[in-house]
């Protein structure tokens, strides 16, 4: 069985085509900047690199064309013809309260995120052209969903109430949502998987560090509570969101600055974070550079914030699970970023969470435990795989 798997933003799709026989990656790339006045693409296999082009696409239609065009090109291609593609797994991001799990893309499918517009307007649509275009491309192929939001939606009431007048959730919805619950699930299955343990057993605290960034807490394999909230501005600090700041904050910013409501937006979510504090990049590689070469006061004040804010979640959701199994460290600043995570878990004593320093600064691809022999919690750097996770998910649907 093969399967493409989607991920569709605003301007761009990124693909892999992933054979399950395997759960090898075929060939892989990206179609960005769509729309404007020159885009790029690429493409590569285990034979093949295509490095950018740059060329015009219009739409997303253009650009899935391009990319299944690729696919089964007679010299550099990896498929005789497009029937040899089993499914189209999408990322989606937002459905409300609607699915739990991975869904059948249907009329009803599309309906619910078109309703969800207003909860994910940068996400929602772009998932929508991309759904349109592989109906125009391959009617016939079955496509299945995968949203960001799923795995959260068994966080209890008390996780995801905010504490607003209540009509506000009955009428309008608003409460926590919760994003990254693909990867949050993926690796919490890895973790079961590597330890030879049940996850049905476990308590787990999950950190997926990244441009964005996302820290929840599962007990039995579900997310019992989860950093980002209505939207993914909640939480943890990140590389250009504020994360939680106090929510008068913006109220004051419009009446004493005089900024206006796009404007406060744009602050909080494209330009504080690591970039904000740091006044250098929101780009982590860069921060890391700042610190351990150049010794930048800036860069190493705003790191020790972002690390004190993942700390102060990993204990409240250590006292949300009452106590934990398994910390794990994912999504690219989690993987690779060792002063990272050893700023995180230092003073974590009372916890039983103890770090080996050593085996923490050793590089791998690879899942690495990270906690020394006597630590009451095991600390693993998990690779994240969200495209794999959908694969399987999607495999598990059609094949039902």
């Amino acid at each position: 069985m093969k399967i493409l798997v989607l991920n569709c933003g605003s301007s761009s799709i990124k693909y892999q085509l992933i054979s399950m026989q395997t759960n090898n990656v075929m060939a892989e790339g990206i179609v960005e900047k769509i729309g404007e006045d020159t885009a790029l693409f690429t493409y590569k296999s285990e034979k093949y690199t295509n490095k950018k082009q740059k060329m015009v696409i219009e739409n997303h239609e253009q650009g899935l064309q391009l990319i299944l065009e690729a696919l089964k090109d007679s010299v550099n291609g990896v498929l005789c013809d497009l029937c040899s593609i089993d499914a189209v797994g999408h990322r989606l991001v937002h459905a409300g309260e609607h699915y739990s799990d991975a869904v059948i893309v249907t009329d009803h499918v599309v309906d619910v995120m078109r309703e969800c517009i207003s909860l994910a307007p940068l996400h929602n649509p772009a998932n929508l052209k991309g759904i349109e275009a592989v109906s125009a491309a391959m009617p016939n192929c079955p496509q299945c969903g995968v949203f960001d939001t799923a795995f959260h939606q068994s966080m209890p009431a008390e996780a995801y109430l905010y504490p607003l007048p209540l009509d506000y959730y009955h009428l309008h919805k608003i409460r926590r949502y919760g994003f990254h619950g693909t990867s949050h699930k993926y690796v919490s299955m890895k973790a079961a998987e590597f330890l030879g343990r049940e996850l049905e057993d476990m308590k787990i605290i999950s950190c997926h560090l990244g441009n964005g960034a996302s820290i929840t807490a599962i007990k039995g394999g579900k997310s019992i509570d989860t950093s980002m909230g209505l939207t993914p501005l909640e939480g943890l600090m990140m590389g250009t969101r504020s994360g939680d700041i106090d929510p008068a904050i913006p109220i004051h910013m419009q009446q004493t600055l005089g900024l206006n409501v796009d404007e406060v937006n744009s602050i909080l979510n494209k330009k504080s974070g690591m970039l904000g504090l740091s006044q250098i990049s929101n780009d982590m590689r860069e921060i890391e550079d700042e610190i351990l070469i150049n010794k930048n006061p800036k860069a190493i004040q705003a790191h020790d914030v972002y690390c004190y804010r993942i700390k102060k979640y990993i204990g409240s959701y250590f006292a949300a699970l009452n106590g934990t199994d398994l910390l794990i460290f994912t999504g690219g600043v989690g993987e690779r970023m060792p002063i990272l995570r050893e700023q995180v878990c230092r003073d974590l004593e009372a916890l039983g969470i103890l770090l080996d320093e050593t085996e923490n600064a050793r590089f791998t691809d690879d899942i690495q435990v990270l906690s020394r022999p006597e630590s009451r919690v095991t600390i693993l750097k998990i690779p994240t795989n969200e495209e794999l996770m959908i694969a399987l998910d999607t495999q598990k649907l059609i094949s039902t």
